[in-house]
């Protein structure tokens, strides 16, 4: 992999802060094999559907996401295989390995867990 240039640094770093929210990341994951509806993505993740299409405006403006109107509702996807493919390998990242070695080598406590980017 090449070294990246500050503007494609900034354009990533922008893309993994949008994912950094828990929202907005389970919002893409549930639509990485299908189009899911505004409202049936809100009711299975428990938001309101105003703040579930706030965040699929955001993401769709990352480029991260698709929709398609069909009548009077929205069906949302993700954008494309690069992002299904991304997320694929984030999600099957074995992150507990890694947290056991931290943990191990003093770097983090038993009780430490994510929250908003920070191990806390």
């Amino acid at each position: 992999m090449n070294a990246l240039d500050a503007h494609q640094a900034e354009e990533l770093a922008g893309m993994f802060h949008l994912l950094g929210d828990a929202n907005r990341l389970r919002l893409v994951c549930a639509c990485l094999d299908r189009a899911v509806s505004v409202q049936d993505l809100a009711a299975q993740l428990g938001l309101s559907a105003s703040l579930a299409s706030h965040h699929l405006r955001l993401l769709r403006a990352a480029r991260l996401m698709r929709a398609e109107r069909q009548g009077k509702h929205v069906f949302y996807r993700a954008a494309d295989a690069h992002v299904s493919r991304m997320l694929a390998d984030m999600i099957a990242f074995p992150i507990s390995d890694y947290r056991d070695i931290f943990y191990n080598q003093g770097k983090i406590k038993p009780d430490m867990v994510w929250k908003k980017g920070e191990l806390v």
